[in-house]
């Protein structure tokens, strides 16, 4: 028999040990509650798609689209326009381009100011939005049509007998020096042919010849194009057409298949480098259409669809047509329902005094609402318009459009 404190051991083991069973025991019999079966329940993720395919692929396309359909009727026509107002106040011209809602602006002697400084002022406050800039435009040809007193670099006069090289660098520098200060598009590649040395655009013509011209034009188009947008120009080609288009409309004796086979090479050759527009001159080819070239559907058709060009057509300035002296053509108003109905997407002016912009919008509203001008012509213009305004943008190419029931993708997982 052990002793009393041995004892008491025990009992303390044995009752540790059955505490123990009888909590384990009430644990396992403990009635366990119910599992309850809740409904089948589905979780969706939102995934924006990057480029939507409903628009198609292209974010620039998605962007335009979707800017067109917040804008009315007079927005898009206004959005056609490129108008000069003189003068290098800032708040002025800013004040012009906003209140008009334009396209683009474009620089004449007048808006230039001292320095490459003060004009970058100018051209950041026309811009507008960066995101869709407007288009700043410049008659930069080099030489004989200069608007920059500090573009030193050599035009055509010279050009056109020195080595292609020459014209690649001239046009390098140059349109450096207009992106530099803000200028996005410049009028500067003269397309005409012209041998003659006492014709109006000789001294700013590359060659005599179709083919010479249009190797200095296709350089000049290949050099610019990386840094501003190019421009040919006078379309079909003031070269065979004697005169000045700025007092009257010269006339060119040259039919189609002449014109194919020399005024046409240039233009032919700059669009196969890849130019984004072509500027219509107030022209006269009697053997292929009974008016003037800025307002012929056919010859907008020999451009299209001949030639191949998908790019941006302008106008030369409108209010030429009124200073030729053509009673047909005094009517600013009529002239820009007519420019639009053969297939222009801008109309450019460089008005005098007294422009009224509303005048011409009016005008186009009213042909639009009666059918004489194609709504459907109107929206290609104005998209091709804005896609060119849109890829200024550097980020245009990457945007990724906002989400909304458009462009989701409902993931179930």
């Amino acid at each position: 028999m052990g002793t009393l404190k041995q004892v008491r051991r025990r009992w303390t083991i044995l009752g540790v040990f059955v505490a123990s069973v009888f909590i384990v025991w009430i644990f396992v019999t403990w009635p366990q509650p119910k599992a309850v079966e809740a409904d089948p329940v589905t979780f969706y993720r939102v995934t924006p798609v990057a480029q939507p395919t409903v628009w198609g692929e292209d974010p620039v396309e998605f962007y335009v689209h979707e800017t067109m359909s917040e804008m009315s009727l007079e927005q898009k026509i206004r959005s056609l326009l490129i108008i000069n107002q003189p003068g290098i106040d800032v708040t002025s011209l800013q004040g012009f381009v906003e209140s008009q809602q334009l396209g683009g602006f474009i620089l004449m002697g007048s808006n230039i100011p001292a320095t490459p400084e003060e004009l970058s002022g100018i051209t950041a406050a026309i811009q507008g939005n960066p995101e869709i800039p407007r288009l700043i435009g410049i008659d930069e040809e080099g030489g004989e049509v200069t608007r920059l007193p500090y573009d030193t670099y050599a035009g055509a006069d010279v050009l056109r007998n020195e080595p292609l090289e020459a014209t690649a660098q001239a046009f390098t520098s140059r349109a450096q020096l207009l992106k530099s200060v803000g200028i996005n598009l410049n009028f500067g590649v003269v397309a005409d042919v012209s041998g003659d040395s006492s014709s109006f655009i000789y001294g700013r013509s590359f060659g005599s010849d179709g083919l010479s011209a249009g190797d200095r034009v296709q350089a000049a188009v290949t050099a610019e194009n990386p840094y501003v947008l190019s421009t040919l120009k006078h379309f079909p080609g003031h070269g065979s057409a004697p005169g000045d288009s700025h007092i009257g409309i010269p006339s060119s004796p040259l039919d189609y298949e002449s014109w194919k086979q020399s005024d046409g090479i240039p233009f032919a050759m700059g669009i196969a480098a890849g130019n984004p527009l072509v500027m219509f001159g107030h022209l006269s080819f009697p053997a292929i259409d009974s008016v003037p070239s800025s307002l012929s559907q056919r010859w907008h058709q020999i451009l299209r669809e001949d030639m191949g060009f998908d790019g941006v057509i302008i106008t030369d300035d409108m209010t030429m047509l009124e200073s030729s002296g053509i009673p047909e053509y005094s009517d600013p108003a009529a002239n820009a329902v007519e420019a639009l109905r053969a297939g222009n997407d801008l109309l450019l002016y460089v008005p005098s005094v007294n422009f009224d912009v509303g005048t011409i919008v009016s005008a186009v509203t009213n042909a639009v609402n009666a059918g004489t001008v194609s709504a459907e012509q109107l929206d290609e213009s104005v998209a091709r318009v804005l896609s060119l305004r849109r890829e200024l943008y550097p980020e245009a190419k990457t945007w990724i459009p906002p989400c909304d029931e458009r462009c989701l993708i409902w993931v179930t997982y």
